[in-house]
């Protein structure tokens, strides 16, 4: 209960403070590919060949790259980070409205291209809003992930807790 009670309050910092959360979220994130370069430069030397090991070498690299230009230039990343967004959710909401025609037959099938049809607008809004949207996209969309795991995470605990 306390975990998803953390995870509402948390979705409600990000909200309201999207700005700040936002460039926080690039952070972590940056930090993660940055560990993730890492760890494919150790792996790289458990390469049984030479072409794997200078993949894995090059690959590393990137990682590391990436992850150090995303902490050095955290406004920069957010903008960049919500262009990607935008061109997923555009993408996503192409392929559900695709693959409900396929299942049209399929109860409750409407429910797909319904969150479709949300999913390519709500892409197209962030992309005809883009570069002033960077500024409240992600941790909006973050603290609104981070308040319905909350609340489901609260409501599981509490289910059983009373079974």
């Amino acid at each position: 209960m306390t975990w998803g009670i953390l995870m509402f309050a948390c979705g409600i910092l990000a909200i309201l403070l999207p700005r700040i959360s936002s460039i926080e979220i690039v952070i972590i994130l940056a930090w993660l590919i940055l560990v993730v370069g890492v760890w494919h430069l150790i792996f790289a030397f458990h390469s049984h060949s030479i072409g794997g090991f200078l993949w894995k070498i090059l690959l590393a690299t990137l990682y590391v790259l990436a992850g150090i230009y995303m902490l050095v230039n955290p406004l920069i990343s957010v903008v960049s980070l919500t262009l990607v967004l935008a061109v997923v959710f555009v993408l996503e909401g192409i392929i559900e409205i695709a693959l409900y025609f396929s299942l049209r037959g399929v109860r409750h099938s409407g429910l797909v291209l319904f969150d479709g049809i949300v999913t390519l607008i709500l892409g197209i809004l962030i992309w005809r809003q883009w570069p002033s949207s960077s500024v409240w996209v992600i941790g909006t969309l973050v603290g609104i992930s981070l308040i319905f795991s909350g609340i489901s995470r609260f409501m599981l605990a509490a289910a059983a807790r009373s079974a």
